[in-house]
């Protein structure tokens, strides 16, 4: 008997990917690790105390449909960078949305860092992304996420589609950060505005919540000032909003920034500007 092609339900990617990190003998160690389907996560030597991170969609990209789940528990005094292998590429959606779910859970006096490479969205791209952090009142984090509504270079355009982004971020279960982005339907129109993102293409949001919010401020603000960057800080939060006119124009404010949030220190070894 022959299945029509039109009734054959397309494959779909889906991945689960979990670390728990524990101090031991002054480093950061594995406690646990958990990778499912095409969630992976590699974790490169260091050269310090601290514990990096690699998570890679081997699926190479995703569509309608697809569920990635990625959760991370920084134990106490431990310290964790996350950051992905490459962009992650959302293709055209035939049916369906892709689900991206983030946990970060960072204990007493610990730090994470989640450093994703940008998001590529393409035309008629469905995407609904979530992250949700709990903070012990002595943790620190960080959390950069950059998108791409096409690749300028490559004369791509995001002209409709859906991008859902939403976050929250506790401390001791306290909300301390929400946030809900939407872009639908029209979205090249709607990032043409001047109110949203005034025809620039590339855009990032950048957060740090900890005790240096208010030093920090200072150090970042001379370098997002113009039209399209700002920064401000308070209750022990600092926020910063970029919008490039490309991926790379983006990159080079991203990652001075990123590096002043991290007292110095250079992007992972898998950025490359």
């Amino acid at each position: 008997m022959t299945i029509a092609a039109a009734s054959t339900r397309p494959q779909r990617a889906e991945g689960r990917g979990h670390l728990a990190a524990k101090l031991f003998d002054g480093r950061t160690r594995i406690r646990e690790l958990y990778q499912e389907g095409a969630a992976k996560i590699r974790l490169p030597d260091t050269f310090d105390a601290s514990m990096e991170a690699v998570i890679i969609n081997t699926a190479g990209g995703l569509t309608g449909g697809d569920r990635m789940a990625w959760s991370v528990v920084a134990g106490a005094g431990t310290r964790i960078d996350v950051t992905t292998q490459a962009c992650e590429k959302i293709y055209k959606a035939s049916a369906g949305t892709a689900e991206v779910s983030t946990t970060i859970e960072v204990g007493a006096g610990a730090r994470v860092d989640w450093l994703p490479q940008e998001t590529i969205l393409f035309d008629r791209a469905s995407l609904s992304r979530r992250l949700d952090v709990d903070l012990d009142e002595k943790a620190e984090f960080l959390a950069v996420e950059a998108v791409l509504l096409g690749r300028k270079a490559m004369g791509e355009m995001m002209e409709t589609g859906l991008f859902r982004d939403r976050w929250r971020i506790r401390r001791s279960g306290r909300l301390i950060h929400a946030e809900e982005l939407r872009l639908s339907d029209g979205v090249a129109a709607l990032a043409a505005r001047q109110a949203v993102l005034g025809g620039q293409v590339a855009f990032a949001t950048l957060l740090y919540a900890g005790p240096l919010a208010e030093a920090y401020l200072g150090k970042v603000r001379p370098l997002v000032e113009g039209p399209m960057g700002g920064a401000s800080a308070w209750s022990d939060k600092l926020i910063v909003r970029l919008a490039a006119p490309d991926g790379f124009s983006l990159r080079k404010i991203l990652i001075p920034v990123i590096s002043t949030l991290r007292n110095g220190a250079p992007v992972p070894k898998v950025w490359n500007l």
